[in-house]
Order: C-alpha cells, then sequence, then structure tokens
C-alpha cells in the first residue's frame, strides 16, 4: 500500500508540471519546420515565408523559401543574436553578434521587419541565400550584419 500511495502522490505532483510543459511546446512546435500551424506568416515579401516564435524572453525568426523549404532561423534575446543550426543555409546567416564576409551578390529583399528588427535574403548565384539580421534601424543591408575579409 506504501508504494501505491507514493505512485498516486507523485503522479499527483507530476501532472500540473507535465500540463505545462505540453502547454510551453505546443505554443512553441514548428520551429525548423517546412510549415508551421503553430503561427502565422510574417513575411512583407510573396517569395518567402517567416514566422516568428517566442518563449522564455528569446525571440526566434525562421525563414523558409517560397516552395516552404527551410532556409534558416535566428534566435534574439536581449543580449544577443545568433544564427541557429536550422535550415539549408544555416551557415550563411549574418547577425551583429556573427557578421559574416559580405556575399558576391549584395542584392536581395527585405523578409521581414518590425520595430528592432530587419531580416534581409541576398540570394546567391550558387543557389543558396544569405540571411542577414540587423537589430535597430539599418540603412545598408549588407554593411549592418557583415564585415569585410
Amino acid at each position: 500500500m506504501r508504494t501505491s500511495t507514493r505512485f498516486l502522490l507523485s503522479s499527483l505532483l507530476a501532472l500540473p508540471l507535465g500540463v505545462t510543459a505540453v502547454h510551453a511546446q505546443s505554443a512553441f512546435s514548428g520551429l525548423g519546420q517546412a510549415s508551421t500551424s503553430a503561427v502565422g506568416d510574417v513575411s512583407s515579401s510573396l517569395n518567402y515565408h517567416v514566422y516568428v516564435f517566442t518563449r522564455g524572453g528569446t525571440r526566434y525568426i525562421q525563414v523558409n523559401d517560397a516552395s516552404g523549404a527551410v532556409r534558416g532561423a535566428f534566435a534574439i534575446t536581449a543580449y544577443k543574436a545568433v544564427g541557429l543550426p536550422i535550415g539549408s543555409d544555416a551557415s550563411r546567416l549574418a547577425t551583429p553578434d556573427e557578421p559574416l564576409p559580405p556575399p558576391a551578390v549584395t542584392t536581395g529583399e527585405t523578409v521581414y521587419s518590425d520595430t528592432s528588427t530587419h531580416v534581409f535574403v541576398a540570394p546567391q548565384p550558387d543557389g543558396t541565400m544569405q540571411i542577414n539580421l540587423m537589430i535597430g534601424d539599418c540603412k545598408n543591408p549588407a554593411e549592418c550584419s557583415s564585415h569585410g575579409p
């Protein structure tokens, strides 16, 4: 009887924790997936899909191409903005905290913009994309999250 009482008590204590964890995951599900029903497409471009997720004070921005393939994603905190190892262009994500050399082609388009963040995509001749995340007021995307060799 003692074992069954412990099991019952531990189950009752774990229940609220499990419900909270499931709820938090459902609000965050979809990061890294080609399409997600958790959040709507907030892209300012017809050529891309952009999804924004927020969890624990961190904002995540994912960029998919027109076909839905994941190209890259960023994580933004109050202290740092970094590229995530997600998508086919994960090695070509530039942020002010993780700059890259300017790409071969610097023309492209802004695919997402809010009051403090801008995401600019520069398609390259080889089919890849350099995706730049800019924080603040940036007038030249090629300069704001990249630096020379």
